[in-house]
């Protein structure tokens, strides 16, 4: 049966309008109305069975009749009309470096993204890892129990919607009766009454509200699972980011400490100097400042490689102190030779942020529904059998049967809330809406910036590596030159330094092209399995 509906405006925001279109129509909020009309009949034992039956096919008809949800179906919002997440062409290869980490990568569209996706970092320390913190951390256990508690709800609900609510009842009372206040001329009377029963209970769902109210749920649990898989996907990626980063900071302690070496050697040089006259107190003052300098510059290097070995055992649900914490190096990864390519219309169904947007836009709109189907009539039906006597045990004896039958009809005449409540689910409406286009724009812009720093993070290994050859080339000469006695220790020891300096920035770029890899599958996603358990089984 179609649904009647008053005309009314379309969602409100053009947001909104561009997701749902105009499919809003309802009834009109011009006023609400609050009136109980109550239709009910307790249908003693003694009247017919036929006024029973027709009682009863009356009221079931009604809500046959009347059983139609009002209020918009949901319809998925439109994948993006682009192709391209940048204004000019990306390449579909990197530029690539004769050095360790330097290797290209291609982008292959439609390319199959495995669950464990991380083992294309070729390191078993981090995949053994990744194991034990997808059992262990909190982050991750506390989304997988909110999910449970959203089925829970659904379940509870779902339970008092569908099916009539069925209980037992045994009571008893001990009171006094004067017949006087019957007009009856005896003394009054004390005696005992017991009652056991059964009662039935349902609410036919008219107008759609149980079912518009299930649909939210079912969307909240939608919500809770994507939740999970993004929880899941940023603690993968969380925990490879946390390993590089030991791993650059690791091998960046150890050429800075390379470096104050160098620099302590040519302090101790420029001192013999001094005592001999062949340098002055400036001189030596400068190099005293740069040692202390490079040892200053030191140790926010230490502080920060031993946060990240913090970071680390607590991302794997450990204590900061935990002693038994791998330890990781440049050398145990390997830089994936093939990244996934996803169009932005792939990205919005596979993308976890993006799906539980979708999925609050979807509660909104079942919330809107419910709204709008409290202006329609409500039909509960109940009834009761069961057996009253003095005794206990006369109970379910001759003559002690007792029953009833009641059907109530709930009409809304004039209540001003409801109106305001439509109101205000249309308004979640279209916060829900904005928010997911919000959620849209930024995933692209997200995608785009990725992509870009992959072309360019590449092509600055390759400067980097250049400068790294040449820089090992000109200390290579100068040795030379220095055991040939044509330049000085001294000489020796800067070119000696600017290629240590120079191989700190070369480790930041070699792990900079693997914290991009990662960032690429973070931000596109892997596509769900439906259950919310994509990486560990």
């Amino acid at each position: 049966m179609k649904n009647q509906h008053f005309a009314e405006k379309p969602y409100g925001t053009p947001a909104a309008q561009a997701i749902v279109g105009n499919n809003s129509q309802n009834i009109s909020s011009a006023c609400a109305y609050s009136l109980s009309m109550t239709s009910s009949c307790i249908i003693d034992r003694r009247r017919s069975d036929s006024l029973s039956v027709r009682v009863f096919m009356t009221l079931l008809l009604v809500g046959l009749l009347a059983g139609c949800a009002v209020g918009p179906d949901f319809k998925r919002p439109a994948t993006p009309d682009t192709a391209h997440y940048t204004a000019t062409s990306f390449p579909m290869q990197t530029a690539s470096a004769p050095i360790f980490l330097g290797e290209a990568q291609r982008f292959s569209e439609g390319m199959s993204v495995r669950a464990q996706w991380w083992r294309g970092f070729g390191s078993l320390k981090l995949d053994t890892l990744i194991e034990q913190a997808m059992v262990a951390n909190p982050t991750l256990l506390s989304a997988q129990a909110t999910l449970r508690q959203a089925q829970e709800v659904y379940a509870a609900r779902a339970g008092l919607a569908r099916y009539p609510q069925i209980d037992a009842s045994l009571s008893g009372q001990r009171q006094r009766f004067n017949p006087g206040s019957l007009g009856l001329p005896e003394d009054a009377r004390e005696f005992s009454l017991f009652n056991a029963g059964i009662g039935v209970h349902y609410q036919l769902d008219l107008a759609g509200a149980n079912r518009h109210a299930l649909t939210a749920l079912a969307a909240r649990i939608d919500y809770q699972r994507y939740q999970l898989h993004g929880a899941q996907l940023a603690l993968v990626a969380n925990l490879i980011t946390t390993a590089v980063t030991q791993a650059k900071l690791a091998a960046q302690v150890e050429a800075m400490e390379t470096i104050l070496q160098v620099e302590m050697e040519q302090l101790k040089l420029e001192q013999k100097r001094k005592a001999l006259g062949a340098a002055s107190p400036d001189e030596v003052l400068a190099l005293r400042t740069q040692v202390e300098q490079t040892r200053a510059t030191l140790l926010p290097l230490r502080l920060q490689f031993e946060q990240s070995r913090h970071l680390l055992a607590v991302l794997a649900g450990r204590v900061p102190g935990a002693k038994e914490m791998p330890q990781f190096t440049l050398a145990d990864f390997t830089l994936p030779s093939e990244l996934p390519r996803v169009v932005p219309s792939g990205l919005v169904r596979q993308r976890p942020d993006i799906q539980a947007a979708e999925a609050l836009l979807q509660a909104a709109n079942a919330e809107y529904g419910v709204a709008i189907a409290k202006f329609y009539p409500q039909i509960n039906l109940s009834a009761n059998l069961g057996s009253q006597a003095l005794t206990t045990a006369a109970l379910f004896g001759p003559g002690t049967l007792i029953w009833n039958f009641l059907g109530q009809l709930t009409q809304p005449l004039f209540n001003p809330g409801l109106s305001a409540e439509k109101r205000a689910a249309l308004a979640a409406f279209d916060a829900a809406a904005a928010n997911y286009q919000n959620v849209v724009l930024e995933s692209l812009r997200n995608v785009a910036d990725i992509l870009r720093a992959l072309q360019y993070d590449a092509q600055q290994l390759v400067a980097l590596a250049t400068a790294d050859t040449t820089a090992q080339e000109s200390m290579e000469s100068m040795r030379r030159q220095y055991m040939l006695g044509a330049a000085s220790y001294v000489q020796l020891l800067v070119a000696t330094q600017q290629m240590q300096q120079n191989k700190i920035n070369l480790i930041a770029a070699q792990a900079q092209r693997l914290l991009d890899s990662v960032a690429l599958y973070q931000a596109i996603g892997v596509e769900s399995d439906g259950d919310g358990a994509n990486f560990i089984h």
